[in-house]
């Protein structure tokens, strides 16, 4: 499909449609008006015959040419004379009329008066004829014009998409690591929006390709540390001499894995939960479900550390959303509170309606996060400073990203008595 194509079409056939009705229209209105022309002329030669003497009617009659024939009855109704190259005609009533004479069409126009009749015709043939060179030489300029009209709506169309075809080519002529905006100045109104739009995807673009970047940085940082762990706890279990050694190496690196595994998988979500990425298709999903599945999941984890895990408040509860990153939002914030909330602590979690909202509350009696520190926590791999729990700094970036993505509000408050963490997730409910 090209524009350019479909306009010159369009655009020339609706000239050409026009030509031919304005030609149309043209000659049939010059052709009216001439033999209206025509008309009156005999009107007036009769007119000007009606007031001379008829005695010598030879005499009297002006030098009309061959083309026009003349007769003159008299009071009697006699005919008194005829023009030579004239045939004599029939006696009409008073008027014009068209005769037929000889197989030939005549066009007369008669006028009566006390003393005399006299009629004056002309061929119609001859006035056709005559009407039609006049209607001729007021088409042929139109008629020309149009090649030169086709030519300057050609070259009109081409300058008025010379803009697409600029832009067309600055983009075709960039590097593919170029992501900076396209010139604006000077385009049209019509186009300026699109290469507004294209500059905002290209803003877009470098956006996300700053914190890919930002990412890999982030995470090829975090991993150096886990990996360099592994391989020293590697090389103390070849060094080690004795069984009680080789298990203790063993494991310390067993840890180590674990701690690697989990920064890996929690890196892993969030390239899936990326800003801007599609998530997949919204549907209802019960946040109760997902709350008691979660508690099902982190049981051992919260026993191996001797922490008693409550499901506080469980109601119906229901978003439009993904299952799968609402589980990762639950999952992180409940596995933060069991890894900051100290043996002996307790951690409650909370999902249920009210008021047209969906809420997931997660309560620790952990050591909190102050004021201060709550807007940098949802920074990816930030750690509280001094903080000895394990941990890879990407959960609470986890919990903040779904709930974007869901049109959710995540607020960090004091636990009960002030003490402790309370994380609360508002969603307007689907129910």
């Amino acid at each position: 499909m090209s524009i350019r194509r479909k306009l010159l079409l369009a655009l020339l056939g609706a000239l050409l449609a026009t030509g031919i009705a304005a030609s149309g229209a043209t000659w049939f209105a010059v052709r009216k008006e001439a033999n209206d022309l025509f008309d009156y002329h005999l009107e007036q030669m009769a007119l000007s015959l009606g007031d001379q003497p008829l005695a010598a009617p030879v005499d009297f009659l002006p030098p009309l040419g061959q083309d026009y024939a003349i007769q003159v009855w008299d009071a009697s109704g006699m005919l008194a004379y005829y023009s030579r190259n004239g045939a004599p005609l029939p006696l009409r009533s008073a008027g014009f009329d068209t005769v037929s004479v000889g197989g030939e069409d005549w066009r007369v126009f008669t006028l009566q008066s006390p003393d005399r009749t006299i009629q004056v015709a002309a061929p119609v043939t001859l006035r056709s004829g005559r009407a039609a060179a006049m209607a001729l030489r007021i088409l042929v300029p139109i008629l020309a014009s149009i090649p030169l009209y086709g030519l300057l709506i050609w070259l009109i169309v081409g300058e008025g998409l010379r803009p697409l075809t600029v832009i067309a080519g600055a983009i075709r002529r960039r590097d593919p690591g170029t992501l900076q905006p396209l010139p604006q100045a000077g385009l049209p109104e019509e186009v300026a929006p699109m290469v507004s739009e294209l500059n905002a995807l290209l803003g877009r673009l470098r956006e996300a390709l700053e914190r890919q970047k930002r990412f890999t940085a982030d995470a090829a940082h975090e991993l150096r540390s886990p990996l360099t762990a592994l391989q020293v706890q590697l090389d103390m279990m070849a060094r080690a001499r004795s069984p009680e050694e080789s298990r203790a190496a063993l494991d310390a690196l067993r840890s180590g894995m674990k701690r690697a595994g989990r920064l890996v998988e929690q890196m892993l979500t969030m390239a899936r939960l990326e800003p801007r990425r599609e998530l997949a298709p919204r549907a209802c999903v019960q946040l109760e479900q997902i709350a008691s599945e979660v508690v099902g999941g982190l049981e051992p984890l919260a026993e191996a550390r001797r922490i008693e895990l409550r499901l506080e408040r469980l109601e119906p509860s229901a978003v439009q959303g993904d299952a799968q990153a609402l589980h990762a939002l639950v999952r992180n914030l409940l596995d933060n509170a069991i890894r900051y909330t100290p043996a002996g602590g307790v951690v409650r979690l909370s999902a249920f309606a009210e008021q047209g909202e969906a809420l997931v509350i997660v309560e620790d009696s952990g050591p909190g996060i102050p004021a201060a520190e709550r807007a940098r926590v949802f920074d990816r791999f930030y750690r509280l400073p001094g903080s000895s729990a394990e941990g890879s700094g990407l959960g609470l970036a986890i919990v903040r990203q779904v709930a974007d993505a869901h049109g959710a509000q995540v607020a960090l408050d004091d636990g009960a008595d002030g003490k402790g963490l309370r994380v609360t997730v508002r969603f307007k409910s689907s129910t």
